[in-house]
């Protein structure tokens, strides 16, 4: 799969692009954000890389000014939920992209293509509660809050997170 915006490529993740994905996954600030510990090292990344280059659940974000891989955007199994036509989406950005409307271009787009071509008919999403620049990247799109989830998830470092959890059905994403 490939998708377009006005300034990104989303489209499958390949090999040339390790360098590029261990750049952003050793971050000490993005990783955490998402609940993953920083990558250590380029092999732990290519670990993840082949990973995600195996299945069909995680897209690249390519910025088209540099042509380099500057995040993920992913469709999901919703666990919560366990049913037919919901999955919950999921990203992640290289910080020096962070403020400037990009992951919400991606997931739009993602969204776009889940209600028109795959029809789901509802797109979950979480944010720890202590990140704010989801939280707001999940506002612009026009998420309902569904509440808090306290206590809810173990991250890399056994810290146990709140999870704040947001869904839209199809329905109201046409009304947007």
């Amino acid at each position: 799969m490939r998708l377009e915006t006005e300034r990104l490529i989303l489209r499958k993740f390949v090999r040339p692009d390790l360098d590029a994905f261990y750049a952003y996954c050793q971050h000490p600030e993005v990783g955490p954000n998402a609940g993953w510990k920083p990558h250590e090292s380029i092999e732990e990344s290519l670990k993840y890389l082949e990973m995600m280059m195996e299945g069909n659940e995680v897209l690249a974000i390519v910025d088209k000014i540099s042509n380099k891989v500057i995040g993920s955007v992913g469709m999901h199994e919703d666990t919560m939920r366990n049913t037919k036509g919901v999955k919950m989406v999921g990203y992640v950005l290289a910080k020096e992209f962070w403020g400037k409307g990009l992951m919400t271009e991606a997931v739009k787009e993602v969204m776009r293509h889940a209600f028109e071509v795959e029809h789901l008919e509802l797109i979950s999403v979480q944010h720890f509660a202590n990140n704010a620049k989801s939280k707001r990247v999940i506002e612009k799109l026009g998420f309902k809050s569904e509440g808090t989830i306290r206590y809810a998830r173990k991250i890399f470092d056994d810290s146990i997170e709140d999870l704040v959890c947001y869904s839209l059905t199809r329905r109201e994403w046409e009304q947007l």
